[in-house]
């Protein structure tokens, strides 16, 4: 049973400042990446934890499965982390595992088969970024796009949930990566009362600005690529 302290809100964090507590939002996605962040370098071929690699194989049975349908997953993906905050209610609470969930299932099919690069990237694409990476610099692919489109007229998180893991499918075979804690924290405003609309046009707006970066010029180290754009 989820334990949630009724009448206070998910910031309430005794003996700090208020402007010093990220917002629930915030820490969905802080309590995603540190998650992550732990398993995925366990994960890689060099460190080679095979208590890490394990648990990856595991999680990532739940991918685009409904949150808490799994209950061999209890106590993998780290959603404990969540309570050591209050949240609003019931509802909120539910909201927050269902992200997290959501955010490291799909992570981990994402990094099946990837020992020697990490697929979340602190900072990385955002969705929209990296469904853009998928294409051509100079063109639109319609079977891409339209998986987009899917994901973003998904009428449940359940379906939000499957038409994810399609485009992390696609991703994990281009070696696109993803920031799994901004996604999280998108995920955990998507079921928001009117958060939907707000999530749906920054997933727009990260796609339609995204630029592939330009190779730099000579030099003599060779010359670099430039980083990808961050647009905020």
């Amino acid at each position: 049973m989820t334990v949630v302290q009724q009448g206070v809100g998910p910031d309430a964090v005794p003996g700090k400042a208020a402007s010093a507590r990220p917002s629930a939002a915030e820490w969905v996605g802080e309590v995603v990446h540190s998650r992550i962040s732990g398993l995925q370098f366990g994960y890689q071929s060099e460190n080679d934890h095979p208590g890490a690699v394990a648990a990856v194989a595991r999680i990532r049975r739940g991918a685009g499965r409904p949150a808490g349908s799994v209950p061999d997953l209890w106590g993998l993906i780290g959603a404990e982390r969540l309570y050591e905050r209050s949240w609003r209610g019931e509802d909120d609470a539910e909201r927050a595992e269902t992200a997290v969930y959501l955010a490291v299932t799909l992570w981990a099919l994402h990094q099946q088969g990837h020992r020697a690069a990490d697929m979340h990237v602190s900072g990385g694409p955002a969705l929209g970024q990296a469904v853009r990476r998928l294409m051509p610099a100079t063109e639109i692919v319609e079977p891409v796009r339209k998986r987009f489109v899917r994901a973003a007229t998904a009428s449940s998180v359940d379906a939000l949930a499957g038409r994810l893991r399609e485009l992390v499918l696609l991703m994990r075979s281009a070696d696109v990566a993803l920031d799994y804690g901004l996604l999280a924290t998108q995920l955990y405003l998507w079921q928001c009362p009117g958060g939907r609309a707000d999530v749906h046009r920054r997933w727009g707006r990260s796609f339609h600005a995204y630029r592939k970066p330009e190779p730099s010029g000579p030099s003599e180290s060779g010359g670099q690529p430039a980083p990808d754009e961050q647009p905020r």
